[in-house]
């Protein structure tokens, strides 16, 4: 079973939005859970806070390290071990991405530090020897959204979590190219019609349609993804050998080179 455990400072956050679609239907099927830990629970402050004013000076206020260190020691203890992964979102990390998300889709337990404020201070950050991981270059008010995004794209990846229907979803990123686009019913829709080539009944074109798609709108809206994609898949874009074919002169057979 897939195991999430969130620090944050607004765990009804993280329990009302992973109880809902895809993420609630695998806990009630007992396919992964999601525990939300409150940091403000293990602070030892006896008006409550969590944080106070840097060191140095500056602007804003800092998470304080004894109620996250503490919240993660119980969390330890809990479990009987430290987690596989420990997430720290953060603009200062990795970039998360369908790759990372595979990656991470192996791993039984995985552990989100969500900071508010102006972040942590560094030694909490050091002492639970985090991984920092971000999902853009942009701040957010706090590490909640960030690891619901990851938990919701990491979970579809996890075997059972999506059924027959959902499943093919997955592939739409997975090679390295943005979806194709898609169409259902009516046919015509105020002079809007679906393309022809998905009435054909032809599966092999309708792929190639697909595939043709995908790469010209990785190229116009992605265009990172698209040379990153190019530099993956030389032989798909390599010139074409020309065709030879043979041809007879005065009743001896020659060959010739025509171009594509």
């Amino acid at each position: 079973m897939k195991n999430y455990y969130v620090m944050t400072l607004f765990p009804e956050l993280i329990e009302n939005v992973t109880k809902e679609s895809i993420s609630g239907r695998a806990i009630k099927s007992g396919l992964m859970s999601v525990t939300a830990f409150n940091i403000r629970d293990y602070t030892k402050d006896a008006h409550n806070h969590v944080d106070d004013y840097p060191y140095g000076g500056g602007a804003g206020m800092l998470m304080q390290v004894q109620p996250v260190v503490d919240c993660y020691k119980h969390i330890v203890n809990k479990i009987g071990h430290r987690p596989a992964r420990v997430l720290f979102m953060s603009p200062q990390g990795r970039t998360f991405d369908q790759k990372m998300a595979e990656e991470l889709a192996q791993e039984e337990d995985i552990l989100f530090l969500c900071g508010h404020y102006e972040g942590i201070d560094e030694r909490a950050l050091e002492i639970l020897d985090v991984e920092n991981v971000s999902i853009g270059d942009y701040v957010l008010t706090g590490g909640e959204l960030p690891a619901l995004s990851m938990i919701d794209s990491i979970s579809r990846l996890v075997h059972g979590v999506l059924n027959k229907d959902e499943s093919h979803e997955i592939e739409s990123f997975s090679d390295g190219l943005l979806e194709y686009p898609q169409y259902t019913r009516p046919e015509n829709f105020e002079e809007h019609y679906v393309p022809k080539i998905l009435l054909s009944g032809d599966h092999k074109k309708v792929d190639e349609w697909r595939h043709q798609m995908s790469l010209e709108r990785t190229r116009e809206r992605r265009p990172d993804l698209y040379e990153k994609y190019v530099a993956e898949h030389p032989d798909e874009f390599a010139p074409k050998k020309p065709k030879r074919r043979r041809r007879k002169t005065n009743g001896t057979e020659t060959q010739s080179t025509d171009s594509i």
